[in-house]
C-alpha cells in the first residue's frame, strides 16, 4: 500500500531541495523525520511537512486506515521537479537590466509499508 504527497510552488531552488531529499530516499520514516529536523539545511522544513502529510495519507486511507503501523512506513520515492521561474530585472553593470530568476520547485514523496520496488 502507498500513499502519495505533493507540495506544489515551494519558493526554493529544485538543486538545493534535491541535496536534501537525498538524504531521505529509501529510509523509514522516523529516520528521515529525525534527520530532516535537524538538519541545517532551509529544504528541510518544506520536505518534512511532506513527508508528514505523506504519512497521513497513509493513516487515513480507507482501504489501509488501521492496518497501517505508522512506525514501520518507509520513504519508497521522493524527488523535487522544477517550477515556474519568477523573472526579475536589477540594474547591471553601466546601468543595463539584468535578469534574476526566482525559482520555485514541486516536491513529491511516495510512502509505503514495505520496501519493495514494484
Amino acid at each position: 500500500m502507498e500513499a502519495i504527497a505533493k507540495a506544489k510552488y515551494v519558493r526554493m531552488s529544485p538543486r538545493k531541495a534535491r541535496r536534501v531529499i537525498e538524504l531521505v530516499r529509501g529510509k523509514s520514516v522516523d529516520d528521515a523525520l529525525n534527520i530532516l529536523h535537524f538538519s541545517g539545511k532551509r529544504a528541510a522544513v518544506p520536505i518534512e511537512k511532506t513527508v508528514r502529510s505523506a504519512v497521513a495519507n497513509m493513516l487515513n486511507n480507507s482501504e489501509a486506515g488501521s492496518k497501517v503501523d505508522p512506525h514501520e512506513l518507509v520513504i519508497k520515492a521522493a524527488w523535487v521537479d522544477g517550477g515556474p521561474i519568477m523573472r526579475r530585472f536589477r540594474a547591471g553593470s553601466m546601468g543595463r537590466p539584468m535578469r534574476i530568476r526566482k525559482r520555485f520547485c514541486h516536491i513529491t514523496v511516495v510512502v509505503s509499508d514495505t520496501n519493495k520496488n514494484d
